[in-house]
């Protein structure tokens, strides 16, 4: 989308760059529909009778890769340029999934909005660090250049030395903690649940959610 010109969608449709003018008033215009189309294209998982906190955590690898990927995309959502009539369908989806496991109402849109968020928060966290990578200072780097300069990062400076300083946690952890949470809230074992997500292995590729789609179903929970 950030190729995205009118002179390029001109030449796609067979029309002059002047007569798009008539649709648009520029190319923030033209990337806005451009937006909200692709949007629209995203599709929730299906709901082959999976548990809950599986399509959950596939809703949630398929929106924070999509954003990820087309950080355009996630502008024009954050300016909210995508609204309501796109994205209520999707929720409305999630919550019907998330109540014939027991859910109420409240509980399901509330489920929905925290693990979207977190996916959210991943997503952007993925295009910092790729445009830190690309400019040549990851996160690590430019701290152990801070300390170097003598700059007082004692914590930082420990997790250094103990070279356990990664560039940033795992979307599968990151996920995977939101719903423990809603689990624990819900008075579910979590142990049980986690069996049933892909293996971290598996989810180190930050996999689609099509390729997870096959995943253990299971039934409404005995404990709510």
């Amino acid at each position: 989308m950030q190729d995205l010109t009118l002179r390029s969608v001109a030449e796609r449709l067979g029309v002059s760059v002047p007569s798009l003018y008539h649709h648009v008033r520029g190319r923030d215009d033209l990337i806005r529909l451009a937006a909200t189309q692709s949007a629209q294209r995203m599709s929730i998982p299906v709901d082959h009778g999976q548990h809950w906190a599986v399509w959950l955590y596939e809703w949630a690898v398929y929106t924070s890769s999509s954003f990820a990927n087309d950080p355009e995309l996630l502008k024009h959502f954050i300016d909210g340029a995508i609204g309501p009539e796109v994205m209520a369908a999707n929720v409305d989806a999630a919550m019907g999934l998330c109540m014939r496991h027991g859910f109420t109402a409240a509980e399901a849109r509330e489920a929905y909005q925290l693990v979207s968020e977190c996916a959210l928060g991943a997503a952007i966290s993925a295009i910092r660090d790729r445009r830190a990578e690309e400019d040549g200072v990851p996160f690590d780097l430019a701290v152990r250049s801070l300390i170097a300069q003598g700059g007082e990062l004692p914590h930082l400076a420990e997790l250094i030395r103990a070279a356990d300083f990664a560039g940033h946690v795992s979307l599968r952890r990151q996920i995977t903690t939101v719903l423990a949470g809603i689990a624990a809230l819900r008075g579910v074992p979590w142990a049980p649940i986690e069996s049933l997500l892909p293996r971290p292995e598996a989810a180190g590729a930050e996999v689609a959610g099509s390729e997870i789609a096959g995943l253990g179903a299971a039934g409404p929970e005995t404990a709510g």
